[in-house]
């Protein structure tokens, strides 16, 4: 498996990221260690979750996903085979939500007691947080990396005027700057992201590692009609993606996987993953057969005339 670097971090990943958003929600804790398990038998290394996972779940309070991966590092042994991404700054509750220093020296302690493991690799801001300078979370994560808590920082969800802000800050502060993106792209929402953030990060090298690779499943192929949204719980939104301009994608995604013996979403993943901004996408898995279908993204090699087809078949 070919890795890549995270940003300037001196980290590397391998080209794909298991999203941890399922795990104690629509995968129990012991599949969610089968799932775990077999991603890293396939070489492959960098789990993504955040204290948040699945507080939206009726019951769950937060950290039901940390908690899922730390029982499954205190029993296999594998803390050192894999790069842990974890985010900080969604709304936990009264008082816990934001970037402040505070918020975000206690919410580490609890991530790493969830994790089971004494170093964060790549501490995310989930979200931009408007109230708090950039200066005070900044010299926040300075303080994590300098106990040895935090190996790297990411961000998560910054329009590119404020993660240029953030970096500037950075610079002139001499604080760590952000090393790794995740945004919301793919191959039907493209133009947030390419119009606003790609010229940024591939100036600045940093990593973009986006959520939502298969636009919540549409790019599965598994929704082809209104009729089909009522196949899972997602279905209800998917409705805006079945216009002409995702058909025409569909179509696009059905030719280049038959000629690949491929499927639509392993075809949709190997295009962003063959992205030159893109590092590695994010993709969850609720059992090691869907996880396999996803692997095998990893080792799909799309032709040039492939990337364009899709590239013409995507644009707005």
């Amino acid at each position: 498996m070919q890795m890549r670097p995270l940003g300037k971090s001196g980290i590397s990943i391998a080209p794909m990221m298991l999203g941890g958003n399922v795990f104690g929600w629509t995968a129990d804790e012991a599949m969610s260690h089968r799932i775990l398990d077999a991603f890293v038998d396939a070489g492959l290394n960098a789990i993504d979750t955040a204290d948040v996972y699945s507080r939206w779940v009726p019951g769950h309070t937060g950290g039901e996903s940390e908690t899922i991966i730390g029982t499954w590092l205190a029993k296999g042994g594998k803390r050192d085979k894999v790069v842990l991404a974890t985010k900080v700054g969604m709304d936990m509750g009264p008082g816990g939500t934001g970037l402040s220093a505070a918020h975000i020296v206690k919410s580490v302690e609890g991530s790493l007691k969830r994790l089971r493991t004494d170093h964060i690799d790549l501490y995310q801001s989930h979200k931009d947080d408007p109230n708090t300078p950039h200066e005070e979370t900044l010299r926040a994560y300075e303080g994590l990396i300098a106990a040895g808590k935090v190996r790297a920082i990411g961000a998560s969800n910054y329009t590119g005027g404020r993660l240029a802000e953030a970096l500037s800050v950075s610079a002139a502060k001499k604080l760590p700057r952000y090393e790794s993106l995740q945004p919301h792209y793919n191959l039907y929402d493209r133009a947030d992201y390419e119009k606003d953030l790609e010229p940024l990060v591939l100036k600045e090298k940093i990593a973009v590692i986006p959520y939502y690779g298969l636009a919540k499943g549409f790019l599965s192929g598994k929704y082809r009609s209104s009729a089909d949204l009522g196949k899972s719980p997602r279905g209800g939104g998917i409705a805006g993606y079945l216009d002409a301009r995702g058909l025409r994608i569909l179509k696009a995604l059905d030719e280049i996987a038959a000629a690949h013996r491929a499927n639509p979403a392993q075809v949709a993943l190997a295009w962003l993953i063959a992205r030159p901004s893109i590092t590695a996408p994010i993709a969850s898995a609720t059992s090691p057969a869907q996880l396999a279908d996803l692997v095998a993204a990893t080792r799909l090699s799309l032709r040039a005339d492939e990337v364009k087809a899709l590239d013409t078949a995507s644009a707005s």
